[in-house]
């Protein structure tokens, strides 16, 4: 037969406390995970930790303010032509030198030793070509005594036989004779040609000869001048006129063959080096004008060179400056102006910030009337200068953005302030 349990007060009692318990920590997890969710879309933050900027309608100046280093406009470099051992220092490193003033003096064994080698081929060959024309004027000579000799005979054994042939027609002179002297005579004439055709011949090989002797000869003593010239170039010279900016020159240092000894700058002639974020290498053209900000007021120039090659994230550009500038001097840091296109009377302005690294300029935190709270707004930026972005879209003027960073809170769509 089965007993009925009855419970106690106390199990009674335990078991409302377990489900009142259970019932509580529920609650707690499900405000918990609210409270969560809620956190990826709002987020508290103490206003003085953040840079807010005002958005208002003024002038867009499309330039940028940067720095440009001062460097020679034209700089000639010295550089050695056979190398050498320093013997001499002339001049001191910053001196102005005239052109054609001495500035080192080298010394080289070996090119001296070639120019001596080079001197003697040549008179060497001078010889020969003078001893070959001795020849060939004594071969000329000689066969025009031959011919002179060979026209004597025949003029004798003409003579000769004009005077034996009536003789043989009245029998006082042999037939013999007569034929005797008919044979010489044929000789002689046959020689003469013969000695005409060697002269022709010696005279055709001899100018062939002689101009290759001279013309070997002039290679020869056109090398020794070449030589020469290397020689005198042991002495270095200033080829312009200007300040000796660089001299790389110790005594006893050996140079070698090219070696760069040093550099010349032409004075009162510069030009500006402008190294620029790689942001603006499509905007930035050749010719654009630059505003360069000098000791005795500002003056115009011209973006001359663009060199596209991007080194740690910017470029580098060159500009051109008016000739005539004596209150200038090479390394001196000169704040300029750069031009990147028209102004605009009536844009709206927000002041550059951290913002941009982490939104990329699509959106920003807008704060409301009340500055209580901010919201994240997509917009539309422009231009930009060194001072402020041009807005295009999403902002008015008068209302208040938060540009100082956002990397702790870039995910949140509403700032609680």
């Amino acid at each position: 037969m089965d007993k009925k349990i009855v419970r106690s007060r106390f199990q009674t009692h335990l078991k409302k406390g377990v489900v009142v318990a259970i019932t509580l920590g529920l609650a707690a997890a499900a405000y918990g995970f609210s409270q969560v969710g809620t956190q990826g879309r709002s987020q508290t933050l103490e206003k003085d930790s953040l840079t807010i900027s005002t958005v208002r309608q003024g002038v867009f100046k499309h330039a940028l303010s940067l720095r440009g280093q001062v460097v020679p406009k034209t700089s000639i470099y010295l550089d050695t032509i056979a190398g050498g051992q320093v013997e001499q220092r002339l001049v001191e490193q910053g001196e102005y030198v005239e052109k054609g003033q001495p500035l080192v003096r080298l010394s080289n064994t070996n090119l001296q030793l070639d120019v001596m080698s080079r001197e003697a081929q040549v008179t060497e060959q001078l010889n020969f070509l003078r001893n070959t024309q001795m020849n060939m004027e004594t071969s000329r000579l000689n066969l025009r005594r031959d011919l002179l000799e060979i026209d004597l005979q025949i003029s004798h054994l003409e003579r000769r036989y004009k005077q034996s042939k009536p003789l043989v027609e009245r029998g006082v002179l042999a037939q013999d004779r007569l034929s005797e002297i008919s044979e010489d005579l044929a000789y002689y004439k046959a020689r003469k040609e013969l000695t005409l055709e060697r002269q022709a011949q010696e005279n055709s090989i001899r100018k062939v000869q002689v101009e290759q002797l001279e013309d070997s000869a002039l290679m020869l003593q056109k090398n020794l001048q070449f030589a020469r010239k290397n020689l005198e170039k042991l002495l270095i010279k200033a080829p312009a006129s200007g300040y000796l900016s660089e001299l790389d020159v110790e005594m006893g240092e050996s140079k070698g063959r090219g070696a760069r000894l040093g550099q010349i700058d032409i004075p009162n002639e510069y030009k500006l080096i402008v190294r620029l974020d790689e942001f603006y290498l499509n905007q930035v053209q050749k010719a654009m004008d630059v505003n360069v900000q000098l000791d005795g007021g500002s003056v115009m120039a011209q973006v001359s060179k663009i060199d596209s090659r991007v080194a740690q994230s910017q470029f580098q550009v060159e500009v051109a400056l008016p000739s005539g500038q004596t209150k200038i001097k090479r390394g001196q840091s000169i704040d300029v102006e750069l031009m990147l296109g028209g102004n605009k009377d009536n844009a709206l302005l927000l002041k550059r910030g951290a913002f941009f690294t982490s939104s990329g300029g699509n959106w920003v935190y807008v704060l409301s009337s009340d500055g209580q709270k901010a919201e994240r707004r997509e917009i539309r930026l422009g231009k930009k200068n060194q001072n402020y972005f041009e807005v295009l879209e999403g902002l008015s003027a008068g209302e208040q953005v938060i540009t100082s960073g956002y990397s702790n809170f870039d995910k949140a769509q509403i700032l609680k302030l």
